[in-house]
């Protein structure tokens, strides 16, 4: 069963070929035999799981179920899970137990969805290889010495190695697209605004965006059916109708413009890498897509840019973990300042520290202009490069990430070179457009992710060229060795 993609699973339930519970239970009975290999869960939710599926198998005997009842999936821990520990991957929340759902966690319960567990991440989403976790690093199942990609690591390991048919991620400047890419797996950043980030703990609010990570485009199209939809409880969430996001899947692709921005094929970008995204352009040619050189100029101020807004936006975001009202608190504090100082200190690791440092600077009297300002005028630049360019062309492709998976520890000492893990992702975020990356072959033995950024709102599009890709090639089939 765990071979099958989330389409066959709930037809399999749908028909009677097995139940919710059975299904269920051979995912944890997966999760417990597996995960010791790559530490890809924070929290199994086993109880509650079998809770769920029960009830939903009596929903689907009631004729009452919708498209994804009775199929299992995991939450990053970032988002907030009723009476479940929610931690971001830090050990500031390592006691944390959320009193209320997420929107995204309330929208899945309600779809009848059955949640296994909370997948390990980056502390705070902070990172670009799942190194920085509190409960310590996930692994790539492609190859145990190498990472999964972050921050969503955990939730893209666990898709990889079929310990789940889906999970859900965030993005705030690659963490869905990287580690999708990473891992050979289908990962999809909707436009901003396009999902509720309420219950969704913040990182940079201006920047984060929740999706799904699935092995194929039609379950990323399931999946945001669900996700999608505006919550009056987030004040960035698009009042805005949403589409059937598998009613445009079959459409096929002859006279679709394809941007190849020169900015993406140049130095710093790996041979196999670049191998493999050309003969995936060359498959798009074949059925009947157009393809033009474009150039978006202002690509190399991404990082940059990004580096200024996330950071200062975290230190505000994150100033709410003080050790009064909730999460870690170092034990007998002084006094006021004391209990701020060292709750802090203790309960933060390195990189979300160097991170609100780094955005506490930037706001800081005198330099405000001179950064952050300045970075919000980059950003509208960065911005304008992609309303030119969809002026020509539908969709732009080109690699998710310079690099297929790099070894454990080979970045930890130099955030800069780690920093530009996401030098063709982080655009996307600071314009909040959507963008995906699909399965695009291999560079030696690790997976290649080919991305693809649409203009805003149009997901169905992504959706549809994802899919056609996905007919005529089988790269979202393979499965690791070790966990077919």
């Amino acid at each position: 069963m765990h071979n099958k993609t989330l389409a066959e699973l709930s037809a399999g339930i749908k028909s009677g070929e097995f139940s919710s519970e059975e299904l269920t239970l051979s995912y944890i009975q997966r999760i417990q035999k597996l995960d010791g290999q790559l530490n890809s869960f924070i929290t199994v939710t086993e109880k509650l799981a079998l809770q769920q599926a029960r009830a939903a198998d009596k929903r689907i005997a009631a004729g009452q179920a919708d498209a994804l009842t009775g199929v299992p999936l995991a939450h990053k821990d970032i988002f907030c899970t009723d009476g479940v520990r929610t931690s971001c991957g830090s050990k500031m929340l390592d006691n944390f137990i959320a009193p209320y759902d997420a929107s995204v966690v309330s929208r899945f319960k309600q779809a009848g969805m059955v949640t296994l567990g909370k997948t390990n991440m980056d502390e705070f989403a902070m990172g670009s290889s799942n190194e920085t976790s509190f409960y310590g690093a996930v692994k790539n199942p492609w190859d145990l010495d190498t990472v999964p990609g972050g921050s969503s690591g955990g939730s893209a390991a666990a898709v990889a190695a079929r310990l789940v048919p889906a999970a859900t991620g965030t993005d705030t400047g690659g963490s869905i697209r990287q580690p999708a890419a990473l891992t050979g797996i289908t990962g999809l950043k909707p436009t901003y605004g396009r999902v509720s980030r309420y219950g969704m703990i913040a990182f940079a609010s201006s920047l984060d965006q929740a999706g799904p990570m699935t092995r194929t485009a039609e379950d990323a199209a399931l999946m945001l059916n669900v996700m999608a939809g505006f919550d009056e409880r987030d004040s960035t969430s698009m009042d805005r109708a949403v589409p059937d996001y598998t009613a445009e899947l079959n459409q096929d692709l002859k006279g679709l413009k394809i941007g190849l921005p020169k900015e993406y094929f140049g130095e710093g970008l790996d041979a196999g890498v670049a191998k493999a995204v050309e003969a995936a352009i060359e498959e798009y040619k074949k059925l009947g897509a157009e393809v033009v050189e474009i150039s978006l100029p202002n690509t190399g101020l991404s990082v940059p840019t990004y580096y200024v807004v996330a950071p200062a936006e975290c230190s505000s975001n994150l100033s709410r973990f003080d050790g009064v009202r909730f999460g870690y608190r170092c034990e007998d504090p002084k006094d006021l300042e004391d209990l701020y100082k060292r709750s802090r200190g203790e309960g933060f690791g390195d990189e979300v520290k160097r991170r609100i440092l780094v955005g506490a600077y930037a706001l800081s009297a005198g330099y405000y202009d001179a950064y952050y300002l300045k970075a919000q005028k980059l950003r509208r630049l960065i911005s304008d490069d992609f309303t030119k360019a969809f002026e020509q062309v539908d969709v732009i492709m080109g690699p998710t990430s310079p690099s297929v998976a790099f070894k454990r520890g080979e970045r930890s000492d130099d955030p800069v070179s780690m920093y530009l893990s996401d030098i063709f992702t982080i655009a996307a975020n600071l314009a909040g457009l959507p963008g995906m990356s699909v399965p695009a072959g291999f560079a030696g033995k690790l997976p290649v992710g080919l991305q693809i950024i649409g203009n805003y709102f149009e997901e169905s599009r992504l959706l549809n060229v994802a899919h056609q890709y996905q007919q005529v090639t089988d790269w979202h089939t393979r499965a690791p060795e070790e966990f077919k």
